[in-house]
């Protein structure tokens, strides 16, 4: 009898999957795809909808024969907690099941108590969104991070970080897994974001595509004949540590001429505040109030669009630099698609022309000639709906029985505000296309 139980419910959970990755699905086509009894799908999918896990949403459309009973999985019986951060801001949203983040909250993050005062405040942002959120710790199917570091996503700990000094050898599955009691999975910031890009945004499921991450450290996502690619370490995709410059710049990672180092915000940063400095006049320094030191690169960015002269040869540098490198992984990969951070977007399509011409006098014209360049459109939801499809890719895996969230300690009260979104909505498309190298 105990068997018997324990079977019932790994053919539920296999029925969940099913209706998850083909659905809306038949119980006849539940039937043919499991080979179960017809009565034992009748008798599950009766009960998986009289647990609301299921619900029915009308009839196929076959031409010939009965009209079947379609059904779907039930996206708001369930969640997941994401989270993403780097040495700036601290993000945590709840996620439905399609993932749709329905609630976020944002703040700076606290570098000044090291790694245990970062890990704190990790594991306060998921009691404050779920709490906040209003859901019932139960129904907590997983919790995914998309971490700034350098990640083993196998064993779930973060090995190094060039943006956070102390943030190394950092065993979050583990951490996580014991204070929450649900499975955990620990990702790249970078490879999170391009999962959801190339499933849920611009990459509109590319199987040849690498997403630029951009910030104080710069990744690549690398996708290829629908495999992310990760290397024996892990460590593929960290293109912000491929040199681009012969005894240039020193990098954090301890090696110099990194493209990291000559055009990651940092660099962009230091180089306009040295061109102050030496007496040359920039509407970027009225933006930042007359304070050198409130400047930023998106700034930086945002006056060089606007035209300010000084600001768009620093961007045209960055993007000498960066085109270069997306070059390399061209000839490297063959992508059909290259997509970059949004954060970028504020650049406009100046940027990618900018890009686009690097690509086309360093890249081979057999693997570039139908080459697409385009801003992400997920913006700061891009990581944490990466990781929430992770965690629900392993939750809904057949066979697979996780256990249920235990209800965590209390912690103290948010310190951010919770916006509630009740849907996605993506910006419009930004692309330019590569035509020129064809010969």
């Amino acid at each position: 009898m105990k068997t018997a139980v324990k079977k019932s419910q790994r053919d539920k959970h296999w029925i969940q999957s099913l209706v998850r990755t083909r659905g809306p699905i038949s119980r006849v086509d539940l039937y043919t795809l499991t080979g179960l009894r017809r009565s034992t799908i009748s008798q599950l999918t009766r009960e998986l909808l009289s647990e609301q896990k299921l619900l029915e949403i009308g009839l196929s459309n076959n031409p010939l024969g009965r009209k079947r009973i379609l059904l779907q999985l039930n996206h708001k019986f369930g969640f997941v907690v994401g989270l993403e951060f780097d040495d700036e801001i601290v993000t945590a949203g709840v996620m439905d099941l399609q993932p749709i983040v329905t609630h976020v909250i944002s703040e700076r993050a606290d570098l000044s108590h090291g790694q245990q005062g970062l890990i704190q405040q990790l594991t306060s942002a998921v009691r404050r969104i779920v709490t906040a959120s209003g859901l019932p710790w139960s129904q907590l199917l997983g919790i995914g991070i998309a971490d700034p570091g350098l990640v083993d996503s196998r064993r779930g700990i973060t090995m190094s970080c060039s943006t956070i000094d102390f943030w190394n050898s950092v065993p979050l599955k583990d951490i996580f897994e014991r204070e929450f009691k649900v499975n955990t999975v620990v990702e790249s910031k970078t490879r999170a974001k391009t999962i959801a890009e190339q499933l849920l945004g611009v990459g509109e499921k590319q199987t040849n595509m690498i997403y630029i991450d951009y910030g104080t450290g710069i990744g690549a996502g690398i996708v290829v004949d629908g495999q992310l690619l990760y290397g024996e370490n892990c460590g593929a995709g960290e293109v912000g540590h491929t040199n681009i410059v012969k005894s240039g710049a020193t990098c954090k990672c301890g090696s110099s001429g990194c493209l990291e180092a000559h055009a990651g915000a940092n660099a962009v940063e230091n180089q306009i505040r040295k061109a102050l400095a030496e007496g040359v006049t920039s509407q970027v320094l009225g933006m930042a109030q007359q304070d050198p030191a409130r400047i930023s690169a998106w700034l930086v960015f945002e006056a060089a669009r606007a035209g300010d002269k000084v600001c768009w040869n620093i961007v045209a540098e960055m993007a000498e630099n960066i085109g270069v490198a997306i070059a390399n992984l061209v000839n490297l990969f063959n992508p059909a698609l290259i997509v970059l951070d949004q954060r970028l977007h504020v650049l406009g399509d100046e940027f990618l022309n900018l890009i686009s011409r690097l690509i086309r006098s360093k890249a081979l014209a057999e693997s570039s000639s139908e080459l697409s360049l385009r801003f992400a459109v997920l913006g700061r939801e891009g990581g944490l709906r990466g990781v929430g499809l992770q965690v629900l890719d392993q939750h809904f895996s057949p066979g697979t029985t996780l256990p249920t969230a235990s209800h965590p300690t209390q912690d103290e009260p948010a310190r951010s505000t919770v916006e509630a979104k009740p849907k996605h909505s993506q910006a419009k498309k930004r692309s330019t296309k590569v035509k020129s190298y064809r010969k």
